[in-house]
């Protein structure tokens, strides 16, 4: 089916898994209740959704092995309760390294099983002039090995986590492999927000003609970071087609996976792409 609609939750997660998933049940149950017209529908979350932590440890102790543990097997009800395609935009798996966990973005089906996986790439090692002032998400985060393209049908999804969404080269990858809609998790900064989101989020549309669908973290959270909102969905045009604002809630667009396909035949940047041709390394 070349029709889709896709939405993405914004939330102000809490260190409180059972919290943060009885909020995105009632955000579920609210999609649910305005949409009931049969297409295949994908709900995204943002990343860290269902524990927001930082220092403190907290992402290590709900870590679990792919498939198990309280957060992934609420995800998988709640994808099965509602029939949606329920992208869980990152929560913490085991890695290789019992002292780090790997930022997973899982994908469940409408039958409650796990469909695909992708552990974050790019970890967030800065900077920002904001309360919290350094990040050094590889203190405790596992980088991922992997890129993650999944077909369902028409849809080709390329999974991605927040802070990958810089590096164009990810994103270029997975249009390679015939990607159509790219997922961006997240949980920008309001500082790097304000200055890059909405920027970064179209360029990525704009060069790889796709749509992007970019659930993020909104608000002041418990451990005082405070993150910038504004969850987009953008079509293959650059076009936002919605912008959650700073609201906790959600957006939603009906997509038609063929303007990718339009587009691409109309201005065929693949092709025109000399460092795919003469000029690759």
């Amino acid at each position: 089916m070349a029709n889709w609609r896709v939405s993405a939750i914004q939330l102000t997660s809490t260190p409180d898994p059972a919290q943060n998933l009885a909020q995105v049940a009632l955000y579920l149950q609210q999609l649910a209740d305005t949409y009931a017209d049969g297409l295949p529908h994908l709900v995204a979350l943002p990343e860290c959704f269902a524990v927001f932590g930082g220092r403190d440890g907290l992402q290590l102790q709900y870590q679990a092995p792919l498939g198990q543990g309280v957060i992934q097997q609420g995800c998988a009800a709640l994808a099965k309760q509602f029939g949606v395609y329920l992208l869980a935009g990152s929560l913490p798996t085991s890695s290789p390294e019992p002292q780090r966990f790997s930022a997973s973005s899982i994908l469940f089906a409408p039958d409650g099983s796990i469909v695909a996986d992708y552990q974050k790439m790019h970890l967030f090692d800065v900077e920002v002039s904001d309360s919290t002032g350094s990040y050094r998400e590889s203190a405790s985060t596992y980088p991922g090995q992997k890129i993650t393209l999944v077909e369902l049908a028409e849809l080709k999804l390329g999974l991605t986590i927040c802070y990958d969404v810089r590096f164009a080269g990810l994103a270029q990858a997975l249009a390679g492999k015939g990607m159509n809609l790219l997922t961006v998790p997240s949980a920008f900064t309001k500082v790097t927000g304000e200055a890059h989101w909405h920027t970064l989020l179209r360029a990525r549309a704009i060069e790889n003609q796709c749509f992007v669908l970019a659930p993020n973290q909104t608000g002041v959270h418990a451990n005082g970071r405070e993150t910038y909102g504004h969850s987009l969905i953008i079509d293959p045009w650059g076009r936002i087609l919605a912008d959650a604002g700073t609201a906790t809630g959600w957006v939603s667009a009906t997509i038609d996976l063929t303007d990718v396909v339009q587009l691409r035949q109309s201005m065929p940047l693949a092709q025109h792409n000399r460092f795919n041709s003469e000029l690759k390394p």
